[in-house]
């Protein structure tokens, strides 16, 4: 019998040369099943959007970018000195969860930028992602989308 095959535990400790909270982390969360659209219905988007403004108003983490895909979401988040980042995003998870009533993948995937180079092409990266899935013809016309208002993106101006 075929039994899918288990997920390991990502690591997401950077080096200890490395201060979390001055640096800017791509992060990537999967819903469970892939092929389910529960990002972007209309009241859960919009409860995403509003949980996403809070947790910075709260000084939860700083958002760049987070954009909502119908199975995923990619944010540009940096995080204060003084919270564990990888505790932030499981309990933004949870609270997502239990509230929502998401189904997150176990693990998420983070990539640290290294450069503004890097920061640039991630933020395109993530603006033509509802482009390239065939949602939209054009990144401003995504509606499922929350950036900072001091981060300029190329393909989400509005």
């Amino acid at each position: 019998m075929w039994a899918m095959p288990t997920r390991r535990i990502l690591p997401h400790e950077p080096p200890r040369s490395v201060d979390p909270a001055r640096e800017i982390w791509f992060i990537t969360v999967c819903c469970q099943r892939r092929d389910a659209a529960q990002l972007t219905l209309p009241a859960i988007s919009q409860a995403l959007l509003e949980s996403v403004g809070w947790r910075v108003q709260q000084h939860h983490w700083y958002a760049r970018l987070f954009l909502f895909m119908p199975d995923h979401c990619h944010a540009l988040l940096s995080f204060p000195a003084e919270r564990v980042w990888t505790r932030t995003i499981r309990d933004w998870k949870h609270w997502t969860s239990v509230r929502l009533g998401i189904h997150w993948q176990r693990e998420f995937f983070d990539h640290r930028l290294r450069s503004d180079e890097s920061f640039g092409e991630k933020a395109e990266y993530i603006a033509q992602n509802p482009v390239r899935a065939g949602l939209v013809t054009r990144a401003e016309d995504w509606p499922h989308v929350w950036r900072s208002q001091d981060a300029p993106f190329t393909g989400l101006s509005r």
